[in-house]
């Protein structure tokens, strides 16, 4: 059972499991968050009447939609700081054993 708990500490078996977890049990509330509050208050900015996602401008015949790559821009830093911030404050990162 140690040589186990050795490879579980040394792998970083436990952040990744517990980056998954996290990441996928807070992604509707970010989504939700991102969506229904940041991109509105994004769009007012921009003055992207349609929403941030519809946000765009042409070149030519072609329209560069930056809005979208905004978004979901925002919806990663979001998830990120929330699965940090939820491992600080769980003690989680304190699982795993650095490497020498």
């Amino acid at each position: 059972m140690k040589g186990f708990m050795d490879f579980i500490r040394e792998q970083g078996v436990v952040g990744l499991a517990v980056g998954f977890i996290l990441g996928g049990a807070v992604s509707k509330v970010v989504t939700a968050l991102v969506t229904d509050i940041i991109n509105p208050l994004l769009s007012m900015l921009l003055g992207a009447a349609g929403g941030l996602k519809e946000a765009s401008f042409g070149i030519g015949s072609a329209q560069i939609l930056y809005g979208d790559l905004i978004s979901v821009v925002i919806d990663f830093v979001v998830v990120a700081l929330v699965v940090y911030f939820g491992i600080k404050a769980i003690g989680l990162h304190k699982l795993d054993k650095p490497k020498e």
